[in-house]
């Protein structure tokens, strides 16, 4: 029988510091029972969401303390919703421990590489799933104890710019081809990555960027470009495929194009200005 609340508190006593909540998301109705078992042991609040986008939309309207998040789901994934998560100030601050029977090394990876704290495989142990949960939570209570002045009102402008739902659509569009420059997905794989369709994410990066999602992706090969040349001794070949260029020849007419010189050609002038510097 299916769960049908969204949100089961367990009992706590007055005195006692209210309990830190916990967002399940898992397609399983089984996951969920057994997930709810371990945590009502420990006294957390806890709500569920039955795949990414109900989670997402959990998350923003609840303000969990940490998201248990499965990756395998229908409508929207758990990288999905991750992503999201990430994406939107609102949520970013979150703590996600991916809950999944995907075990594959690229799995782990893709999980920690878009913002999870944690990746734990199904079957799992309670007492070292519990553990995991208690670290992490125990990690976010210290960083949220002393913020610097500065990093409270960093924090704390224009949320609801930033949390609009669109801007976030983008924002994790953004981050993914940023994460991925040496081979970007194509247009409908982006956009699926973040839950939406090649067509919206056409209107909104031009939208919103003033730019289309393929002028972007060649503005952010640029600009790294520039970094590696700066900051690194990395060759040229290597740099063009490492930023996505198939050889040295199309990375230096692309940079040619936008900075006006070869890449050959900026790192000597770099290196010359910090020769002179010093």
């Amino acid at each position: 029988m299916r769960i049908t609340s969204h949100e089961i508190e367990t009992m706590h006593t007055s005195h006692q510091p209210p309990a830190r909540t916990i967002l399940i998301v898992d397609d399983s109705a089984f996951e969920q029972r057994v997930l709810m078992e371990l945590l009502s042991e420990q006294s957390y609040r806890i709500s569920v969401a039955f795949n990414g986008l109900q989670g997402y939309q959990l998350a923003l309207a609840n303000q969990p303390d940490l998201i248990l998040l499965d990756v395998r789901m229908p409508n929207m994934d758990g990288y999905t919703a991750c992503r999201l998560l990430k994406a939107n100030p609102a949520t970013q601050h979150i703590p996600v421990i991916f809950l999944s029977g995907a075990d594959g090394a690229d799995e782990r990876i893709m999980g920690l590489s878009i913002g999870g704290v944690d990746y734990v495989s199904k079957p799992f142990t309670p007492g070292e799933l519990a553990a995991r949960i208690n670290v992490h939570l125990n990690l976010v209570q210290r960083a949220s104890a002393g913020p610097e002045p500065e990093a409270e009102a960093e924090a704390g402008a224009e949320p609801a710019a930033g949390s609009a739902p669109d801007a976030v659509i983008v924002s994790a569009a953004k981050r993914l081809i940023s994460d991925s420059l040496a081979s970007v997905p194509c247009l409908t794989d982006i956009a699926r990555s973040v839950g939406t369709y090649r067509e919206k994410l056409s209107q909104l990066f031009r939208e919103q960027t003033g730019m289309t999602v393929f002028a972007f992706i060649r503005e952010e090969r640029i600009a790294r470009g520039v970094q590696l040349l700066s900051e690194t001794d990395i060759d040229v070949q290597d740099i063009a495929l490492l930023i996505g260029f198939n050889n040295a020849g199309n990375f230096a007419t692309a940079f040619r194009e936008r900075m006006g010189v070869t890449p050959s050609a900026y790192r000597h002038a770099m290196h010359d200005e910090k020769s002179a510097r010093h």
